[in-house]
């Protein structure tokens, strides 16, 4: 089973994907409204031939407009939404990049992916 991690942000989303155990980051799309942000995740479970997501969510008002849009995913695209905590995801990443050696500028570029990875994993760990 293909699935994608989502980073859900404002204006731009960080993706993951798996279909074995381990989570690796994808690319990180950005957009302007909801509309042009589902069809590009559309056409990613297309071309990756996605069969669930796995959505980080937060608390408070961001909690609020991650369950909007997942909603709006759901109407759209027909794929089962699941909710993983991304509870410190962003500053996680931002230690394992440097760590890894990972140059500034595409630390900066790749971030959102590599907290939908964490995300991801975080879920896969807590299936197996």
């Amino acid at each position: 089973m293909r699935i994608l991690g989502v980073d859900y942000g404002r204006k731009k989303i960080g993706l993951a994907l798996a279909s074995t155990r381990i989570a690796e980051p994808f690319k990180v799309i950005r957009y302007r409204d909801y509309e042009e942000a589902i069809e590009k995740l559309r056409q990613v479970v297309q071309v990756e031939k996605v069969e669930k997501f796995v959505l980080g969510i937060s608390e408070g008002k961001m909690a609020e407009e991650t369950r909007k849009f997942a909603r709006r995913i759901e109407e759209k695209l027909k794929i089962p939404i699941v909710f993983q905590d991304e509870t410190l995801t962003t500053r996680r990443s931002q230690e394992l990049s440097i760590e890894a050696g990972i140059k500034r500028k595409k630390r900066k570029a790749l971030e959102d992916a590599y907290s939908a990875t964490l995300i991801l994993q975080s879920f896969l760990d807590s299936i197996m």
